[in-house]
């Protein structure tokens, strides 16, 4: 009845859609995958944020500080702190301290930062201790660049680390590598770094796999599962104490040193908002030192594609097989179901699941499929209406407006009732107003006439089949079931003859000349339904019942019957005896037994 196969339309498309992934797609779940980090509970951190901020300009002056600045504020705080500083000192100092810095560093445990840049192919290679598993090979997933900026040779830092990001399609930094390739080597990131000195840690491995890297782990630490290209996904959920570069740094922790005052650095956009670079390698560490893994597994891609498509096609299968109220409390409990599954696994296993552009678009498809419905059902309704007011009664179309169902369009045989009925003596009237020259007279008179009748038919639950001149087809049982059809016909003919009573009378004092009417019932089997051409239908009836219904209509209130102005056969006398009264008792008289003009064997004839 319904058209689900436009719905269907658009579940392919949503599925397309998701699986070509665009950029709006991709964008859309990454920002979904953001929010879930606001619902994290905040994790105070040890690591101390370290800012060259205004005050520390104030204190020491113009920026870059002259590194005897940097020597001194190291040399008096305490030795077994870990410092490590979000700059590179790629170039020596212009005030000519780089040895008061190298001094200080050798008696501090500090970690410098390196970039890798794609402008030169040159760059020392700091500490490198590294070992590969597996069958892989790293320069087919690793990020490579050219050229490697690194600290200068006379500083000579416990540790260099990368600063090195991976921008999301958005530019928001939510993810970073732990190894870089750079100048023809590998390097690990500053926050792997810093956590191989921090744990005393002597090398690296890592597992390259054909899908590329597994994961990385220092020395006998716990493995970290990365992405194919050594990226694990930064958790921002950290709280860090902050203090100003020059204030004092108690010993024993481990301190982060950038930049935050004004014009001096561009905050990187993150997750949960703008931070300064600083901010994201102190986040990155606390990660890798915390053993957070956040994961988003390979096959998830594909599971949410399967769940994604299952959703959308049960929810279809449920609008149009279910009420609408009842399609709706399960849709939405389905789409509930989804998300707090995702929900489950992100708080238990830090596992993302996109169930966002799932649950819209299963939303989608309930809300296209039920509108769906409810226009179908709505134009079905208006074109029931359309087809059945001028020949049912107003209470009998809103029930199959209603119902559709009720209504089997195509044909079907079924026990009816038919009803032929037409005015006798019909030529005298029409010549008093053809001599009068008052066409429209007549045509006024047999409106009244049809309209008075038609009215007894319809409050009976007849179903006016057709009008043909002066003459009134019925039937009943159809398209609405009646039990007791052949009682309604009859009541109908009954009445009708009460009404020309009235009729006769009224014609009487118009001076026009007399009007009867002959009536003919039948009861039996038929085709009901749709008739006609795939342009052109009627709902009608057709088969030997309907035509002897026909045949006694044109007997009735003539020749031998002039007296009889209602003739009903045997088979409606039957129906009506075998199905008992609904409203009124008849006395049936039995007429006689004829042959009609088209049928072999004789039948009984009765009048009400």
């Amino acid at each position: 009845m319904y058209n689900w196969k436009v719905v269907l339309i658009t579940i392919l498309l949503l599925v397309g859609v998701r699986v070509a992934d665009p950029k709006l797609v991709e964008q859309f779940r990454l920002n979904y995958f953001d929010s879930l980090q606001y619902l994290q509970t905040p994790v105070d951190s040890g690591i101390v944020l370290v800012d060259i901020d205004e005050k520390s300009l104030e204190k020491f002056g113009q920026f870059p500080f002259p590194r005897e600045v940097y020597a001194k504020v190291l040399t008096s705080n305490g030795a077994l702190s870990l410092y490590v500083m979000n700059m590179g000192f790629t170039e020596p100092d212009r005030f000519n301290s780089d040895n008061d810095l190298a001094y200080a560093m050798s008696k501090r445990e500090v970690i410098l930062s390196s970039i890798p840049t794609n402008v030169t192919n040159k760059g020392d290679k700091p500490f490198l201790g590294f070992g590969k598993l597996g069958k892989g090979d790293p320069s087919d997933w690793l990020y490579t660049y050219k050229g490697i900026s690194t600290p200068i040779k006379e500083l000579n830092p416990v540790g260099v680390g990368v600063v090195s990001a991976a921008p999301s399609v958005d530019g928001i930094v939510r993810e970073a590598p732990l190894m870089v390739i750079a100048n023809g080597h590998i390097y690990p990131s500053l926050a792997l770094e810093t956590l191989r000195v921090w744990n005393r840690q002597p090398n690296y491995a890592m597992k390259v796999k054909e899908a590329g890297v597994e994961w990385v782990r220092m020395g006998k630490l716990d493995k970290m599962s990365t992405t194919p290209n050594s990226n694990i996904q930064i958790a921002y959920w950290n709280n860090f104490k902050r203090i100003s570069f020059g204030e004092p740094m108690p010993d024993g922790q481990m301190y982060i040193i950038g930049l935050s005052a004004g014009g001096l650095v561009n905050p990187v956009p993150t997750p949960m908002g703008a931070m300064y670079p600083h901010d994201v390698q102190a986040n990155l560490i606390q990660t890798v030192v915390s053993g957070v893994q956040i994961q988003r597994h390979f096959f998830l891609e594909q599971l949410e594609i399967l769940v994604l498509t299952m959703s959308m096609l049960l929810i279809l299968l449920m609008v149009y097989r279910l009420p609408t109220y009842l399609s709706g409390i399960l849709s939405l409990a389905m789409i509930s179901s989804i998300v707090a599954t995702g929900l489950y696994y992100w708080f238990t296993a830090l596992l993302l699941i996109d169930v966002i552009y799932t649950s819209l678009a299963s939303l989608l498809v309930f809300g296209h499929a039920s509108f769906n419905k409810y226009y179908v059902t709505y134009k079905l309704k208006e074109m029931i209406k359309g087809q059945f007011k001028t020949y049912l009664s107003p209470d009998m179309v809103d029930k199959l407006a209603e119902d559709p169902s009720l209504l089997k369009l195509g044909g079907e045989r079924k026990n009816m009732t038919f009803f032929f009925m037409d005015i006798v003596g019909f030529t005298p009237i029409s010549e008093h107003y053809k001599n009068n020259d008052d066409p429209e007279g007549l045509v006024e008179l047999v409106n009244n006439f049809l309209d008075r009748t038609s009215n007894i038919i319809l409050s009976n639950g007849g179903t006016i089949d057709k009008y043909m001149g002066d003459c009134i087809m019925a039937f009943w049982n159809a398209p609405l079931d009646n039990t007791y059809h052949a009682e309604m016909a009859c009541i109908s003919a009954v009445e009708i003859e009460q009404e020309l009573e009235i009729i006769q009378d009224e014609f009487k004092r118009k001076n026009l000349p007399s009007i009867n009417v002959g009536i003919g019932i039948n009861t039996g089997d038929c085709i009901v339904g749709n008739m006609g051409s795939v342009s052109r239908f009627d709902y009608s009836v057709i088969g030997d019942s309907v035509n002897l219904a026909a045949r006694l209509e044109a007997l009735a209130a003539r020749g031998k019957y002039k007296n009889n102005r209602i003739l009903i056969s045997q088979d409606t006398v039957n129906s009506i005896r075998q199905y008992g009264y609904s409203r009124k008792d008849f006395l049936f008289k039995k007429l006689d037994v004829i042959k009609v003009k088209g049928k072999e064997e004789k039948i009984e004839i009765y009048s009400p």
